[in-house]
Protein backbone atom coordinates (compact mmCIF):
# COMPACT_ATOMS: atom_id res chain seq x y z
CA UNK A 1 0.00 0.00 0.00
CA UNK A 2 1.44 3.49 -1.05
CA UNK A 3 1.85 5.92 1.80
CA UNK A 4 -1.08 8.36 0.95
CA UNK A 5 -3.57 5.01 0.99
CA UNK A 6 -1.88 3.92 4.25
CA UNK A 7 -2.75 7.73 5.58
CA UNK A 8 -6.50 7.69 4.50
CA UNK A 9 -7.18 4.32 6.27
CA UNK A 10 -5.92 5.96 9.54
CA UNK A 11 -8.99 8.33 9.75
CA UNK A 12 -11.44 5.71 10.40
CA UNK A 13 -13.14 6.06 14.22
CA UNK A 14 -12.57 3.57 16.68
CA UNK A 15 -16.23 3.77 17.77
CA UNK A 16 -19.02 5.10 16.48
CA UNK A 17 -21.25 4.53 13.32
CA UNK A 18 -19.97 4.99 9.72
CA UNK A 19 -21.56 5.55 6.62
CA UNK A 20 -20.04 4.85 3.02
CA UNK A 21 -22.53 6.74 0.52
CA UNK A 22 -21.78 8.45 -3.14
CA UNK A 23 -23.57 11.25 -4.33
CA UNK A 24 -24.80 9.57 -7.80
CA UNK A 25 -26.76 7.01 -5.92
CA UNK A 26 -30.54 7.77 -5.06
CA UNK A 27 -30.89 5.95 -1.98
CA UNK A 28 -27.53 8.07 -0.74
CA UNK A 29 -29.61 11.13 -1.64
CA UNK A 30 -32.87 9.77 -0.23
CA UNK A 31 -31.15 9.20 3.23
CA UNK A 32 -29.04 12.63 3.65
CA UNK A 33 -31.48 13.26 6.08
CA UNK A 34 -30.97 10.57 7.82
CA UNK A 35 -26.61 11.47 8.36
CA UNK A 36 -27.84 14.86 9.90
CA UNK A 37 -30.31 13.38 12.42
CA UNK A 38 -27.61 11.20 13.44
CA UNK A 39 -24.46 14.02 13.09
CA UNK A 40 -27.39 16.05 15.82
CA UNK A 41 -27.87 12.76 17.95
CA UNK A 42 -24.28 11.93 18.91
CA UNK A 43 -22.25 11.97 15.43
CA UNK A 44 -21.56 10.17 12.19
CA UNK A 45 -18.53 9.70 9.85
CA UNK A 46 -19.10 9.78 6.22
CA UNK A 47 -17.26 8.64 3.87
CA UNK A 48 -18.42 10.09 0.18
CA UNK A 49 -16.80 8.20 -2.64
CA UNK A 50 -17.40 10.97 -5.06
CA UNK A 51 -18.52 14.31 -4.09
CA UNK A 52 -16.32 15.69 -0.93
CA UNK A 53 -19.31 17.94 -0.32
CA UNK A 54 -21.78 15.11 -0.35
CA UNK A 55 -24.07 15.06 2.27
CA UNK A 56 -24.27 18.50 2.94
CA UNK A 57 -24.46 19.70 6.48
CA UNK A 58 -22.42 16.88 7.90
CA UNK A 59 -19.36 17.66 9.41
CA UNK A 60 -18.01 14.46 9.72
CA UNK A 61 -17.02 13.49 5.60
CA UNK A 62 -14.21 12.38 4.51
CA UNK A 63 -13.05 12.82 1.32
CA UNK A 64 -12.87 8.75 -0.42
CA UNK A 65 -12.73 9.77 -3.97
CA UNK A 66 -9.31 7.58 -4.22
CA UNK A 67 -11.42 5.01 -2.94
CA UNK A 68 -8.54 3.96 -0.59
CA UNK A 69 -10.75 3.92 2.42
CA UNK A 70 -13.73 2.29 0.86
CA UNK A 71 -11.73 -0.62 -0.60
CA UNK A 72 -9.92 -1.16 2.66
CA UNK A 73 -13.24 -1.58 4.06
CA UNK A 74 -14.53 -4.10 1.31
CA UNK A 75 -17.66 -1.83 0.42
CA UNK A 76 -19.77 -3.68 -2.05
CA UNK A 77 -22.83 -1.34 -2.37
CA UNK A 78 -23.63 2.36 -1.13
CA UNK A 79 -25.12 3.54 1.23
CA UNK A 80 -23.08 1.15 3.82
CA UNK A 81 -24.05 1.69 7.44
CA UNK A 82 -21.07 0.27 9.70
CA UNK A 83 -20.94 0.22 13.36
CA UNK A 84 -17.15 0.05 14.99
CA UNK A 85 -16.08 -0.32 18.69
CA UNK A 86 -12.96 -0.57 19.92
CA UNK A 87 -11.19 -0.42 16.51
CA UNK A 88 -13.34 -3.08 15.30
CA UNK A 89 -16.32 -3.43 12.84
CA UNK A 90 -19.18 -4.61 14.65
CA UNK A 91 -21.94 -5.35 12.00
CA UNK A 92 -22.70 -3.74 9.12
CA UNK A 93 -25.95 -3.03 6.72
CA UNK A 94 -26.55 -1.98 3.08
CA UNK A 95 -29.41 0.06 1.41
CA UNK A 96 -31.80 1.62 3.01
CA UNK A 97 -34.05 -0.78 5.53
CA UNK A 98 -35.28 1.56 8.32
CA UNK A 99 -35.41 -1.74 10.95
CA UNK A 100 -32.00 -2.48 10.10
CA UNK A 101 -30.56 0.98 10.23
CA UNK A 102 -32.70 1.51 13.65
CA UNK A 103 -30.75 -1.60 14.93
CA UNK A 104 -27.34 -0.93 14.14
CA UNK A 105 -27.75 2.64 15.21
CA UNK A 106 -29.33 1.47 18.48
CA UNK A 107 -31.88 4.65 18.68
CA UNK A 108 -35.24 4.64 16.25
CA UNK A 109 -37.27 7.67 15.74
CA UNK A 110 -35.64 8.46 12.18
CA UNK A 111 -36.52 8.05 8.96
CA UNK A 112 -40.13 8.36 9.59
CA UNK A 113 -40.72 10.04 5.93
CA UNK A 114 -38.70 7.83 3.78
CA UNK A 115 -40.08 4.48 2.60
CA UNK A 116 -39.44 1.28 4.58
CA UNK A 117 -36.96 -0.31 2.40
CA UNK A 118 -34.80 0.76 -1.26
CA UNK A 119 -31.82 -1.03 -2.45
CA UNK A 120 -28.68 1.02 -2.75
CA UNK A 121 -25.78 1.10 -6.02
CA UNK A 122 -23.05 -0.24 -6.66
CA UNK A 123 -20.39 0.91 -4.59
CA UNK A 124 -17.41 3.37 -7.29
CA UNK A 125 -14.59 1.07 -5.91
CA UNK A 126 -15.85 -2.19 -7.34
CA UNK A 127 -16.29 -0.83 -11.10
CA UNK A 128 -13.78 -2.32 -13.30
CA UNK A 129 -10.95 -1.06 -13.82
CA UNK A 130 -11.00 1.24 -10.37
CA UNK A 131 -11.21 -2.43 -8.51
CA UNK A 132 -8.05 -3.44 -10.51
CA UNK A 133 -6.53 -0.30 -9.77
CA UNK A 134 -6.85 -0.75 -6.00
CA UNK A 135 -5.68 -4.30 -5.04
CA UNK A 136 -2.13 -3.00 -7.53
CA UNK A 137 -2.04 0.50 -5.17
CA UNK A 138 -2.83 -1.71 -2.24
CA UNK A 139 -0.38 -4.56 -3.21
CA UNK A 140 -3.10 -7.37 -3.23
CA UNK A 141 -2.35 -8.94 -6.91
CA UNK A 142 -0.45 -12.05 -5.13
CA UNK A 143 1.14 -12.11 -8.62
CA UNK A 144 4.05 -14.30 -9.20
CA UNK A 145 5.83 -13.67 -12.64
CA UNK A 146 8.82 -11.29 -12.46
CA UNK A 147 8.25 -7.33 -12.85
CA UNK A 148 9.41 -5.63 -15.64
CA UNK A 149 10.01 -1.83 -15.30
CA UNK A 150 9.93 0.01 -18.32
CA UNK A 151 12.32 2.98 -18.93
CA UNK A 152 9.92 6.53 -18.31
CA UNK A 153 11.34 7.63 -22.28
CA UNK A 154 11.05 3.89 -23.16
CA UNK A 155 7.74 3.20 -25.73
CA UNK A 156 5.94 0.44 -24.18
CA UNK A 157 5.53 -1.48 -27.83
CA UNK A 158 9.07 -1.18 -28.86
CA UNK A 159 10.26 -2.55 -25.30
CA UNK A 160 8.67 -5.46 -25.74
CA UNK A 161 9.40 -6.08 -29.01
CA UNK A 162 13.10 -5.02 -28.12
CA UNK A 163 12.23 -7.99 -25.11
CA UNK A 164 11.60 -10.58 -27.83
CA UNK A 165 8.27 -11.32 -26.27
CA UNK A 166 5.53 -10.38 -29.70
CA UNK A 167 5.31 -12.79 -32.52
CA UNK A 168 6.15 -9.97 -34.93
CA UNK A 169 2.68 -7.91 -34.09
CA UNK A 170 2.30 -5.12 -31.70
CA UNK A 171 1.09 -6.28 -28.28
CA UNK A 172 -0.86 -4.76 -25.68
CA UNK A 173 1.34 -3.90 -22.17
CA UNK A 174 0.49 -6.53 -19.47
CA UNK A 175 0.26 -4.35 -16.88
CA UNK A 176 -0.73 -5.56 -13.58
CA UNK A 177 -4.16 -4.03 -13.84
CA UNK A 178 -5.13 -5.81 -16.79
CA UNK A 179 -4.28 -8.97 -16.06
CA UNK A 180 -6.12 -8.43 -13.05
CA UNK A 181 -8.98 -7.79 -14.98
CA UNK A 182 -8.30 -10.89 -17.17
CA UNK A 183 -8.20 -13.17 -14.41
CA UNK A 184 -11.81 -12.37 -13.64
CA UNK A 185 -12.71 -14.64 -16.98
CA UNK A 186 -12.29 -17.40 -14.68
CA UNK A 187 -12.47 -18.91 -11.19
CA UNK A 188 -9.19 -20.78 -11.40
CA UNK A 189 -6.62 -20.09 -9.06
CA UNK A 190 -4.13 -17.91 -10.83
CA UNK A 191 -1.24 -19.82 -9.36
CA UNK A 192 -2.73 -23.37 -10.93
CA UNK A 193 -0.45 -24.97 -13.05
CA UNK A 194 -2.17 -25.94 -16.45
CA UNK A 195 0.72 -28.05 -17.11
CA UNK A 196 4.61 -27.76 -18.67
CA UNK A 197 5.38 -26.28 -21.41
CA UNK A 198 7.64 -27.44 -24.21
CA UNK A 199 10.12 -26.53 -25.05
CA UNK A 200 11.40 -25.72 -21.82
CA UNK A 201 9.14 -26.90 -19.81
CA UNK A 202 8.27 -24.01 -18.05
CA UNK A 203 5.34 -24.06 -15.39
CA UNK A 204 2.62 -23.06 -17.17
CA UNK A 205 0.43 -21.33 -14.81
CA UNK A 206 -2.88 -19.48 -15.28
CA UNK A 207 -1.60 -16.15 -14.65
CA UNK A 208 1.15 -16.37 -16.92
CA UNK A 209 -1.57 -17.56 -19.72
CA UNK A 210 -3.35 -14.34 -18.36
CA UNK A 211 -0.07 -12.47 -19.03
CA UNK A 212 0.01 -13.30 -22.60
CA UNK A 213 -4.01 -13.72 -23.35
CA UNK A 214 -4.01 -9.65 -22.33
CA UNK A 215 -0.30 -8.91 -24.69
CA UNK A 216 -2.55 -11.07 -27.80
CA UNK A 217 -5.76 -8.55 -26.76
CA UNK A 218 -8.12 -11.43 -25.16
CA UNK A 219 -10.83 -10.16 -23.29
CA UNK A 220 -11.46 -11.98 -20.13
CA UNK A 221 -14.68 -14.00 -21.44
CA UNK A 222 -12.18 -15.57 -23.80
CA UNK A 223 -9.95 -16.49 -21.04
CA UNK A 224 -11.53 -19.75 -20.09
CA UNK A 225 -11.28 -20.92 -24.25
CA UNK A 226 -7.34 -19.93 -24.00
CA UNK A 227 -6.80 -22.05 -21.45
CA UNK A 228 -8.46 -25.18 -22.61
CA UNK A 229 -6.57 -24.41 -25.65
CA UNK A 230 -3.14 -24.18 -23.48
CA UNK A 231 -4.11 -27.52 -21.42
CA UNK A 232 -5.19 -29.28 -24.89
CA UNK A 233 -1.60 -28.69 -26.66
CA UNK A 234 -0.25 -29.53 -23.60
CA UNK A 235 -1.66 -32.90 -23.74
CA UNK A 236 0.94 -35.38 -24.28
CA UNK A 237 -0.62 -36.67 -27.88
CA UNK A 238 -0.70 -33.44 -29.01
CA UNK A 239 3.02 -33.82 -28.97
CA UNK A 240 3.59 -29.73 -29.09
CA UNK A 241 7.62 -29.98 -28.89
CA UNK A 242 7.51 -32.62 -31.93
CA UNK A 243 4.85 -29.44 -33.36
CA UNK A 244 7.80 -26.95 -33.02
CA UNK A 245 10.97 -28.81 -33.60
CA UNK A 246 9.27 -30.46 -37.28
CA UNK A 247 10.54 -28.78 -40.36
CA UNK A 248 6.79 -28.93 -41.64
CA UNK A 249 4.67 -26.12 -41.90
CA UNK A 250 2.31 -27.22 -38.70
CA UNK A 251 0.89 -25.20 -35.71
CA UNK A 252 -2.10 -25.75 -33.56
CA UNK A 253 -5.41 -25.06 -35.12
CA UNK A 254 -8.25 -24.66 -32.46
CA UNK A 255 -11.87 -25.02 -33.51
CA UNK A 256 -14.05 -23.92 -30.90
CA UNK A 257 -17.41 -25.67 -29.98
CA UNK A 258 -20.61 -25.23 -27.65
CA UNK A 259 -22.11 -22.37 -25.98
CA UNK A 260 -19.38 -20.10 -25.18
CA UNK A 261 -18.91 -19.88 -29.08
CA UNK A 262 -22.26 -17.37 -28.96
CA UNK A 263 -21.10 -16.01 -25.77
CA UNK A 264 -17.85 -14.55 -26.97
CA UNK A 265 -18.91 -13.92 -30.43
CA UNK A 266 -16.89 -16.10 -32.21
CA UNK A 267 -17.31 -16.48 -35.85
CA UNK A 268 -18.70 -19.98 -37.52
CA UNK A 269 -19.62 -18.41 -40.57
CA UNK A 270 -18.02 -15.65 -43.76
CA UNK A 271 -14.39 -15.47 -43.62
CA UNK A 272 -14.41 -17.90 -40.46
CA UNK A 273 -10.57 -18.76 -40.79
CA UNK A 274 -10.08 -15.03 -41.80
CA UNK A 275 -9.46 -12.07 -40.02
CA UNK A 276 -12.20 -9.29 -38.38
CA UNK A 277 -13.18 -11.18 -35.34
CA UNK A 278 -11.23 -10.33 -32.46
CA UNK A 279 -12.14 -13.51 -30.49
CA UNK A 280 -11.28 -15.83 -32.98
CA UNK A 281 -7.63 -13.73 -34.05
CA UNK A 282 -6.88 -13.31 -30.09
CA UNK A 283 -7.53 -16.71 -28.97
CA UNK A 284 -5.54 -18.34 -31.48
CA UNK A 285 -2.54 -15.57 -30.98
CA UNK A 286 -2.82 -16.05 -27.18
CA UNK A 287 -2.20 -20.00 -27.39
CA UNK A 288 0.82 -18.94 -29.80
CA UNK A 289 2.16 -16.50 -27.12
CA UNK A 290 2.02 -18.78 -24.55
CA UNK A 291 4.10 -20.86 -26.43
CA UNK A 292 6.88 -18.36 -27.54
CA UNK A 293 6.70 -16.79 -24.02
CA UNK A 294 6.47 -18.97 -21.56
CA UNK A 295 7.94 -22.35 -23.15
CA UNK A 296 10.45 -20.58 -25.22
CA UNK A 297 9.35 -21.87 -28.57
CA UNK A 298 10.85 -19.28 -30.88
CA UNK A 299 11.27 -19.20 -34.70
CA UNK A 300 15.17 -20.64 -35.83
CA UNK A 301 14.90 -21.86 -32.72
CA UNK A 302 13.22 -24.56 -31.49
CA UNK A 303 10.90 -23.69 -33.52
CA UNK A 304 12.50 -25.68 -37.41
CA UNK A 305 9.80 -24.85 -39.35
CA UNK A 306 11.16 -24.77 -43.31
CA UNK A 307 7.98 -22.15 -44.30
CA UNK A 308 5.59 -22.16 -41.21
CA UNK A 309 2.52 -21.02 -42.29
CA UNK A 310 0.59 -17.46 -41.84
CA UNK A 311 -1.87 -19.41 -39.14
CA UNK A 312 1.13 -19.93 -36.75
CA UNK A 313 -0.18 -16.13 -36.00
CA UNK A 314 -3.49 -17.42 -34.84
CA UNK A 315 -5.62 -20.34 -36.30
CA UNK A 316 -8.80 -20.39 -34.59
CA UNK A 317 -12.21 -20.41 -35.30
CA UNK A 318 -15.89 -21.93 -34.50
CA UNK A 319 -17.62 -24.87 -35.57
CA UNK A 320 -21.28 -23.32 -37.16
CA UNK A 321 -23.69 -26.05 -35.51
CA UNK A 322 -26.69 -24.15 -35.84
CA UNK A 323 -26.52 -24.63 -39.37
CA UNK A 324 -25.25 -28.13 -39.44
CA UNK A 325 -27.20 -30.97 -39.82
CA UNK A 326 -24.54 -33.17 -38.48
CA UNK A 327 -23.10 -33.74 -34.43
CA UNK A 328 -20.16 -30.77 -34.09
CA UNK A 329 -17.04 -32.30 -33.86
CA UNK A 330 -16.58 -31.98 -30.11
CA UNK A 331 -19.57 -34.29 -29.71
CA UNK A 332 -18.50 -36.49 -32.57
CA UNK A 333 -15.15 -36.89 -29.93
CA UNK A 334 -17.37 -37.95 -27.13
CA UNK A 335 -18.50 -34.47 -25.24
CA UNK A 336 -21.90 -33.94 -23.94
CA UNK A 337 -23.96 -31.75 -27.11
CA UNK A 338 -23.97 -27.88 -26.15
CA UNK A 339 -20.56 -28.64 -23.77
CA UNK A 340 -18.04 -26.23 -24.38
CA UNK A 341 -15.12 -26.94 -25.72
CA UNK A 342 -11.88 -26.87 -27.67
CA UNK A 343 -10.54 -29.52 -30.10
CA UNK A 344 -6.58 -28.42 -30.89
CA UNK A 345 -4.96 -30.18 -34.53
CA UNK A 346 -1.77 -29.82 -35.58
CA UNK A 347 -2.28 -27.89 -38.67
CA UNK A 348 -0.84 -26.37 -42.38
CA UNK A 349 -2.36 -23.70 -43.70
CA UNK A 350 -5.71 -24.13 -46.30
CA UNK A 351 -5.84 -25.92 -49.37
CA UNK A 352 -9.13 -24.81 -51.31
CA UNK A 353 -11.24 -27.61 -52.80
CA UNK A 354 -13.44 -25.43 -55.63
CA UNK A 355 -16.71 -27.65 -56.88
CA UNK A 356 -19.25 -25.49 -58.29
CA UNK A 357 -21.10 -27.86 -60.45
CA UNK A 358 -21.80 -31.32 -58.20
CA UNK A 359 -25.16 -31.57 -57.16
CA UNK A 360 -25.05 -35.18 -55.97
CA UNK A 361 -23.31 -36.44 -52.76
CA UNK A 362 -21.11 -39.21 -55.03
CA UNK A 363 -19.45 -37.05 -57.20
CA UNK A 364 -18.47 -34.27 -54.29
CA UNK A 365 -17.26 -36.75 -52.89
CA UNK A 366 -15.35 -37.53 -55.71
CA UNK A 367 -13.95 -33.99 -55.60
CA UNK A 368 -12.74 -33.90 -52.07
CA UNK A 369 -10.86 -37.16 -52.11
CA UNK A 370 -8.92 -36.37 -55.12
CA UNK A 371 -7.85 -33.03 -53.45
CA UNK A 372 -7.30 -34.97 -50.12
CA UNK A 373 -5.13 -37.62 -52.30
CA UNK A 374 -2.92 -34.96 -52.84
CA UNK A 375 -1.91 -34.10 -49.78
CA UNK A 376 1.89 -33.74 -48.26
CA UNK A 377 2.44 -35.32 -52.24
CA UNK A 378 0.11 -37.77 -54.31
CA UNK A 379 3.20 -40.64 -54.16
CA UNK A 380 3.22 -40.22 -50.24
CA UNK A 381 0.60 -42.67 -47.93
CA UNK A 382 -0.36 -43.38 -45.01
CA UNK A 383 -0.40 -39.66 -45.11
CA UNK A 384 -1.11 -37.43 -42.21
CA UNK A 385 -4.41 -36.63 -40.53
CA UNK A 386 -6.84 -33.50 -42.46
CA UNK A 387 -9.73 -31.49 -40.97
CA UNK A 388 -11.83 -30.99 -43.57
CA UNK A 389 -13.87 -27.52 -42.91
CA UNK A 390 -17.35 -28.02 -45.70
CA UNK A 391 -19.18 -24.98 -46.19
CA UNK A 392 -22.63 -24.53 -46.25
CA UNK A 393 -23.68 -25.05 -49.88
CA UNK A 394 -21.31 -28.06 -50.09
CA UNK A 395 -22.89 -29.45 -46.89
CA UNK A 396 -26.85 -29.28 -48.12
CA UNK A 397 -25.76 -30.90 -50.99
CA UNK A 398 -25.30 -34.23 -48.65
CA UNK A 399 -27.93 -32.63 -46.27
CA UNK A 400 -30.66 -33.03 -48.95
CA UNK A 401 -29.37 -36.77 -50.32
CA UNK A 402 -29.51 -37.66 -46.33
CA UNK A 403 -25.98 -38.21 -45.87
CA UNK A 404 -25.08 -38.68 -42.38
CA UNK A 405 -21.24 -37.41 -41.54
CA UNK A 406 -20.74 -41.35 -40.87
CA UNK A 407 -21.08 -42.14 -44.36
CA UNK A 408 -19.37 -38.63 -45.90
CA UNK A 409 -16.39 -40.07 -43.80
CA UNK A 410 -16.80 -43.77 -45.19
CA UNK A 411 -16.54 -42.82 -48.52
CA UNK A 412 -14.38 -40.56 -48.63
CA UNK A 413 -11.69 -43.28 -47.00
CA UNK A 414 -13.00 -45.85 -49.66
CA UNK A 415 -12.20 -43.24 -52.50
CA UNK A 416 -8.89 -42.78 -50.63
CA UNK A 417 -6.96 -46.22 -50.74
CA UNK A 418 -4.29 -46.16 -53.69
CA UNK A 419 -2.58 -48.72 -56.10
CA UNK A 420 0.84 -49.30 -53.89
CA UNK A 421 2.31 -49.45 -57.57
CA UNK A 422 1.42 -45.68 -58.31
CA UNK A 423 3.33 -45.24 -54.66
CA UNK A 424 6.82 -46.35 -54.92
CA UNK A 425 9.71 -44.59 -55.63
CA UNK A 426 10.22 -43.62 -59.32
CA UNK A 427 6.18 -44.39 -60.56
CA UNK A 428 4.61 -41.85 -62.92
CA UNK A 429 8.20 -40.15 -62.85
CA UNK A 430 8.82 -39.63 -59.43
CA UNK A 431 11.73 -40.44 -57.37
CA UNK A 432 9.55 -39.52 -54.45
CA UNK A 433 7.47 -42.42 -53.17
CA UNK A 434 7.58 -45.50 -50.49
CA UNK A 435 9.65 -48.56 -50.72
CA UNK A 436 9.18 -51.29 -53.49
CA UNK A 437 7.00 -53.95 -50.99
CA UNK A 438 4.23 -51.15 -51.71
CA UNK A 439 3.72 -52.94 -55.31
CA UNK A 440 0.86 -55.19 -55.48
CA UNK A 441 -1.05 -53.88 -52.49
CA UNK A 442 -3.45 -51.16 -51.60
CA UNK A 443 -2.58 -48.39 -49.34
CA UNK A 444 -5.26 -46.25 -46.86
CA UNK A 445 -3.88 -42.55 -48.17
CA UNK A 446 -5.24 -41.95 -43.99
CA UNK A 447 -5.49 -44.24 -41.25
CA UNK A 448 -8.68 -44.77 -39.65
CA UNK A 449 -10.05 -42.08 -37.70
CA UNK A 450 -7.72 -39.80 -39.91
CA UNK A 451 -10.00 -37.27 -41.15
CA UNK A 452 -12.12 -34.70 -39.08
CA UNK A 453 -15.22 -33.56 -40.55
CA UNK A 454 -16.56 -29.46 -39.24
CA UNK A 455 -18.89 -27.30 -40.92
CA UNK A 456 -17.91 -23.54 -41.39
CA UNK A 457 -18.15 -20.59 -43.66
CA UNK A 458 -20.36 -18.12 -45.38
CA UNK A 459 -23.78 -19.13 -47.03
CA UNK A 460 -22.30 -18.51 -50.49
CA UNK A 461 -19.74 -19.96 -52.50
CA UNK A 462 -18.84 -23.48 -52.87
CA UNK A 463 -15.56 -23.63 -51.61
CA UNK A 464 -14.40 -26.21 -48.64
CA UNK A 465 -10.79 -26.21 -47.12
CA UNK A 466 -8.98 -28.93 -46.16
CA UNK A 467 -6.07 -28.71 -43.23
CA UNK A 468 -3.58 -31.02 -43.68
CA UNK A 469 -1.97 -32.20 -40.33
CA UNK A 470 1.34 -33.49 -39.20
CA UNK A 471 3.37 -36.66 -39.62
CA UNK A 472 6.99 -37.53 -39.58
CA UNK A 473 8.29 -40.06 -42.08
CA UNK A 474 5.26 -41.70 -42.17
CA UNK A 475 4.09 -42.19 -38.82
CA UNK A 476 1.73 -39.80 -36.98
CA UNK A 477 3.31 -36.69 -34.78
CA UNK A 478 0.79 -35.46 -33.39
CA UNK A 479 -2.69 -36.59 -32.37
CA UNK A 480 -6.13 -34.29 -31.80
CA UNK A 481 -7.19 -33.49 -28.34
CA UNK A 482 -10.34 -32.07 -27.46
CA UNK A 483 -10.80 -30.39 -24.07
CA UNK A 484 -13.92 -29.61 -22.64
CA UNK A 485 -13.96 -25.62 -20.59
CA UNK A 486 -13.34 -25.00 -17.04
CA UNK A 487 -14.44 -22.53 -14.71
Amino acid sequence: MNDAAADITTKLPTDGLVAVVKRDCPTCVLTAPVFLDFARRGGITVITQDDPSFPEGVAGRIDDTELDMSHRLGIEIVPTLIRMAGGHEIERTYGWDRAEWQRIAGFSGFGADLPERRPGCGAKNIEPGILERLKVRHGETGFTSRRIEIGGREDEIEAMFDRGWSDGLPLVPPTEERVLRMLTGTARDPQEVVGPCPPDLAPATVEKIAINAVMAGCKPEYLPVVLAAVEAVLDEPFAMHGVLATTMYVGPVVVVNGAVRRQIGMNALGNALGQGNRANATIGRALQLVIRNVGGGRPQEVDRATLGNPGKLSYCFAEDEEGSCWEPLSVERGLAPGQSAVTVFAGYGLQGVVDQKSRDPESLCRSFAESLLAVQNVKLAPACDCLIVICPEHERTFRSAGWSKQRVYDELYRLCVVPGDQLVSGARGITEGGPDSLAGKMIDKFRPGGLMIVRAGGGAGMFSGIIAGWAASGARGSSPVTKALKG
